[in-house]
């Protein structure tokens, strides 16, 4: 089976993270021509440095959480390319601070962070499909594809405000998919993936010891986890270009997994 996404356009919020420029990089080497954003311009020209060899790739400083910010990269965007056919909503993740300690109780949690936490990841996903799916309703399809994760299956301890917003994220693709389909264009899909444990810079304090050994938490991880390793963050790829590809027009409202079998794993 030939996915074939050449000529596409697509939109990567927090592109200048890990998560965000492995999926940019994997869509501009497949012929897509990608637009960036992101809120820090040092990573932003540095994937830039690093996609603008491979094709055709552009970077926009933009604030997933601003409104004003996302309808002026939409007009950009529109003046350069005409249109988009892709939004992946990589910007997100959990802070240091919104991360209980094994010591701590929910009755600790910094309420700040958990406000920043929460609003980046559900807002900053909600936003950017009200800015960029109004040019898909106009056009008449698209793809959007959001990212939830494991903590939205069961409850996974020390991180309450990131499991509260990525739940949020994957009821709101639900909802956002039915509303696309029934008011708008059958061809407009909205899914999800929700990655299992991959080490990255957000979580390696967490998994990894300053020798590089496992934590606990890894330990616990791997446990839970039948194929008993970590992902490595390109294995995300296959399945967004399969959802960006005509191969899924009958797929929307999901939430995949992309876990090494943690999410159907009980652990017995």
């Amino acid at each position: 089976m030939e996915i074939n996404l050449k000529g596409k356009v697509a939109v990567v919020t927090g592109g200048g993270g890990v998560l965000g420029g492995s999926i940019a990089r994997s869509l501009v080497e497949n012929g897509v021509r990608v637009v960036i954003l992101d809120i820090r311009q040092e990573q932003l020209d540095k994937r830039i440095a690093e996609l603008s060899p491979l094709g055709e790739v552009m970077g926009l400083v933009c604030n997933v959480l601003d409104m004003n910010s996302l309808e002026e990269t939409r007009q950009k965007l529109t003046e350069k390319w005409g249109g988009i056919d892709i939004l992946i909503n990589a910007a997100g993740g959990n802070i240091p601070s919104g991360t209980l300690t094994e010591q701590q109780t929910v009755f600790d949690m910094d309420i700040a962070a958990y406000n920043k936490v929460t609003d980046l990841n559900l807002n900053g996903t909600v936003y950017p499909c009200l800015v960029f799916g109004k040019s898909m309703a106009e056009k008449g399809s698209g793809s959007i594809i959001n990212v939830s994760s494991m903590a939205t299956y069961s409850a996974i301890t020390r991180v309450p405000g990131y499991s509260i917003a990525k739940s949020g994220v994957s009821i709101f693709t639900q909802w956002l998919a039915m509303e696309m389909a029934i008011k708008f264009n059958e061809k407009i899909r909205v899914n999800a993936l929700a990655p299992g444990f991959f080490i990255g810079d957000q979580n390696r304090a967490v998994l990894l010891n300053p020798d590089g050994s496992y934590t606990e938490r890894s330990h616990k991880v791997l446990a839970r986890t039948p194929m008993k390793r970590f992902g490595d963050i390109t294995e995300l790829n296959g399945i967004v270009h399969f959802l960006c590809s005509e191969h899924a027009s009958f797929i929307t409202g999901t939430i995949i997994p992309v876990d090494g079998g943690f999410s159907s794993f009980s652990g017995v």
